[in-house]
């Protein structure tokens, strides 16, 4: 009897970083629990008393967030992501888009058949801060599957809370939200962002890392 054909993982372009919870049908573990906004900070620079658009602002933060992370390529409050490879890099150093990352949780190969195995991380060299980040595992073991057939585990941000993220970004995502409150009955809550603020791009300027 002929043996069942393995299951293949999702194809993802390689190499990609995405969240660990948007890929698999576990439990999110690359979901931000928190904003670096609160509803209170937000409504206050709105100068907003009422609860009647919290909903709304609360989505407005959230959006703001992920407009921010995906300009700069940065991860505001920590959480886990998964990067794929193909290969290891010829130089020994792997580069990693998103930062600033906090530590390695873990490292699989998969063999020609599919099945993972885990690789000793212990002593991997991590400088985090660099944009992009850059880290060596003494260990890099050869991946039998050609395509995604390497994942790390890592995460990434600058810690758990918003007082953590740079004043500066949290400016830049206040004048945001204010400008998308402002379009809120010309535009749906699913087309925003409808546009930046001035001075938003001087405000993240120094944090984006060009080419991603």
């Amino acid at each position: 009897m002929d043996a069942a054909p393995l299951p293949l993982r999702p194809p993802i372009p390689s190499p990609a970083v995405l969240p660990i919870g948007d890929i698999h049908d576990h439990h999110r573990t690359g979901a931000a629990a928190h904003e670096p906004l609160t509803l209170a900070e937000t409504k206050a620079h709105l100068r907003v008393e009422t609860s009647a658009d919290d909903a709304l602002i609360t989505g407005l933060i959230r959006t703001v967030r992920e407009h921010l992370e995906r300009q700069t390529g940065l991860v505001l409050l920590t959480r886990t992501f998964r990067l794929y490879l193909d290969d290891w890099p010829q130089a020994r150093v792997i580069q990693i888009g998103r930062g600033p990352v906090q530590t390695i949780e873990a490292v699989t190969v998969y063999e020609a058949d599919g099945m993972p195995f885990a690789v000793d991380a212990a002593g991997f060299v991590l400088d985090g801060q660099a944009r992009p980040a850059r880290l060596i595992l003494p260990r890099q073991p050869a991946a039998g599957q050609a395509i995604n057939g390497i994942e790390i585990d890592f995460s990434a941000g600058f810690r758990m809370t918003g007082a953590d993220v740079p004043d500066t970004l949290k400016r830049a995502m206040l004048l945001h939200v204010a400008l998308l409150y402002e379009f809120r009955g010309a535009v749906s809550p699913d087309s925003q962002p409808a546009a930046v603020p001035a001075g938003y791009d001087r405000l993240i300027a120094l944090f984006c890392r060009r080419g991603l």
